[in-house]
């Protein structure tokens, strides 16, 4: 794309056929609306046809801010007459010069004229872009390639080529591709970007580079799945991306090659746009040798640390990871640097030997974690209670155990339960939203029933409940069920369980078994987590055979799940200890402590009267 200091440039002489002429006669013309005139005086002076007139005064206009009135000089301009002088200038060969002179050889000056046509056509094209024409535009900056291609059938060649046409081609070849996504033209758009760089177009390293990653962000993150490149431009033994991230990353490992050979100036956005697509597909340790292989400086050493150690990370590499890490966090390093630290600690609470090491990385990442980073003095909290959880596993003492076991909790709690903050953030959210988003409402009712403001809680679910269509309930509905149950209201929250039960079912019958779309799945139930609450809210109740019945509904959404093999085994417990108590009601023994333990998750009902019979020969004895 044409350089903003090459547009703000004011022609302030025209030449041409060796003759020259002062830009301000033309100009003091065009103000005063006189565009025959103008163009009239550019004929006559510089000895040039109509076409290369217009050419000139469209370009004095878009040169001057008055992109309406180049386009109004631009049109009626020949594109046709261009790249048949142009054809012609090429077609001739060019004299034998025995002598130095100041004239200009016929092909020269046809090609000089064809140039400043094209030229015409490709301002016309960013004279629309800025009025925001982007269609009309396009197929503009389209004419101009197009005419260049039936020129050059076999690709520019390296020499006998204008400068100035190469540079209007360079242009136009980048940025076709920009107005198709302009005008929302992702397949036109897409066909643009591989034309420019599968066509012999000459570009220059700069522009190619230009354009290649242009193309790697379009396929990034613009949503469209390209198609591979069509048979017609893939050589034999070559490799052909299957998808948009395939492409994309190979794009980008050449650019790092071109910068590695040094044809391209360093680019750090190549960088973080490949480390984002490998992330995405799992293949930090790529990403890693990427980043070794380049030169050295690029980065600051401890940066490279950093990096590598993200990558290694990523790739199960802990060892290594946190040998880096250590360096990096040395105190002549940077001992303070606070994604380092959290990093560091989360690798540490995966290995209960290298817990302690973590807690200290973790608590000096709460340190630090001031001011902008403040944010970040949660996720420490975190790290800190799980090395802390960790460590407890192989203390020594017991004493020791229970300590960094009650530490660890503590910490776990500050982290998870800022809720001052947290219910600062969720007024906000409400009043930039305006009550006009569900989750609003339900961060609301949440965060008030964190701080044990059920009543309160139960107003907003209410209010939102009232605002909210029907279909959109359901979420709305269980959180109130649930605090309902908080403040010891179970008759209350059956209830709302059964009015769920039957709001699901009718989302079943109007959306089928076809999958939903992500909205509606946003306002959906899940049936199961339905039926499962309800079986625990039964069972808390000593209502064995509702629980039971809402147990098997439960099984038969989910046959095998930790949460109803949970269930089932505490409404199992809760039967026998109450079968236990009225058979043996005359006798009298010690307090039994019964821990049932469950090997696996394949368990079935079946199995349950067995555990039971044990339990209930342990008693008798």
């Amino acid at each position: 794309m044409e350089s903003s200091e090459n547009e703000r440039v004011t022609v302030r002489e025209f030449c041409a056929n060796g003759s020259c002429m002062k830009a301000t006669e033309v100009e003091a013309k065009l103000d005063e609306g006189n565009i025959q005139e103008a163009e009239a005086a550019l004929r006559e002076g510089l000895s040039i046809n109509f076409e290369e007139a217009r050419a000139l005064l469209g370009k004095l206009e878009y040169q001057r801010g008055n992109v309406e009135g180049a386009l109004r000089v631009f049109d009626g301009i020949d594109l046709q007459a261009a790249i048949q002088r142009l054809q012609t200038s090429l077609s001739e060969k060019p004299p034998v010069k025995k002598c130095p002179t100041r004239t200009e050889s016929p092909s020269s000056v046809s090609q000089h004229a064809a140039c400043l046509v094209l030229e015409a056509i490709y301002l016309k094209a960013k004279s629309l872009q800025k009025l925001d024409k982007f269609t009309e535009a396009a197929n503009e900056c389209k004419r101009v390639l197009d005419a260049v291609e039936k020129i050059f059938c076999q690709g520019i060649p390296d020499t006998q080529v204008d400068n100035r046409l190469q540079e209007i081609v360079s242009h136009a070849v980048e940025l076709l591709p920009e107005l198709w996504k302009q005008a929302g033209c992702y397949n036109e758009a897409l066909s643009a970007y591989r034309n420019a760089l599968l066509s012999q177009w000459n570009l220059d390293d700069d522009f190619c580079a230009r354009i290649q990653k242009a193309f790697a962000v379009f396929l990034l993150y613009s949503g469209v799945e390209a198609s591979p490149p069509s048979l017609a431009v893939q050589i034999d033994g070559s490799y052909v991306p299957k998808n948009n991230l395939e492409e994309a990353i190979l794009l980008l490992m050449i650019l790092l090659r071109k910068f590695s050979l040094g044809k391209i100036k360093w680019d750090p956005s190549i960088m973080e746009h490949l480390t984002f697509a490998l992330s995405a597909c799992g293949q930090t340790s790529i990403l890693a040798k990427q980043l070794e292989e380049l030169m050295p400086g690029v980065y600051h050493r401890i940066d490279r640390w950093n990096f590598l150690a993200l990558c290694n990370s990523g790739d199960g590499q802990n060892r290594s990871a946190l040998n880096l890490l250590r360096m990096s966090l040395h105190k002549h390093e940077r001992p303070d640097d606070l994604v380092s630290l959290l990093l560091a600690a989360k690798i540490c609470s995966e290995d209960p030997h290298l817990a302690a090491e973590g807690a200290g990385y973790a608590q000096r990442a709460i340190n630090n974690a001031q001011g902008l980073d403040e944010h970040l003095k949660s996720v420490g909290l975190r790290m800190l209670g799980l090395c802390l959880g960790k460590q407890a596993k192989v203390s020594s003492s017991d004493f020791e155990r229970s300590t960094l076991q009650s530490k660890a909790l503590q910490s776990l709690e500050e982290a998870h339960r800022n809720l001052t903050a947290a219910l600062c953030y969720a007024k906000k959210f409400f009043d930039k939203t305006g009550g006009s988003k569900l989750k609003g409402w339900r961060l609301l009712a949440l965060v008030l029933s964190a701080q044990k403001r059920f009543s309160e809680a139960e107003v907003v679910a209410d209010a939102a409940l009232d605002e909210t269509a029907k279909w959109e309930q359901g979420p709305l509905l269980r959180l109130k069920a649930k605090l309902k149950i908080s403040q010891l209201r179970p008759m209350d929250a059956i209830e709302i369980y059964r009015y769920l039960l039957a709001l699901v079912q009718a989302q079943r019958k109007s959306f089928g078994p076809l999958k939903l779309s992500s909205q509606v799945e946003d306002y959906t139930i899940n049936e199961f987590e339905v039926w499962h609450g309800l079986a625990n809210l039964y069972a808390s109740l000593s209502h064995w055979k509702d629980g039971e019945i809402c147990l098997q509904k439960a099984r038969e959404l989910k046959e095998h799940s930790a949460e109803t093999i949970h269930t089932e085994g505490k409404n199992g417990t809760f039967m026998l200890l109450r079968f236990s108590t009225l058979a043996c009601s005359t006798c009298v023994f010690p307090p039994v402590l019964i821990k049932l333990r469950y090997q696996g998750g394949s368990r079935t009902r079946d199995s349950i009267p067995c555990l039971h019979w044990d339990l209930g020969v342990y008693l008798w004895m």
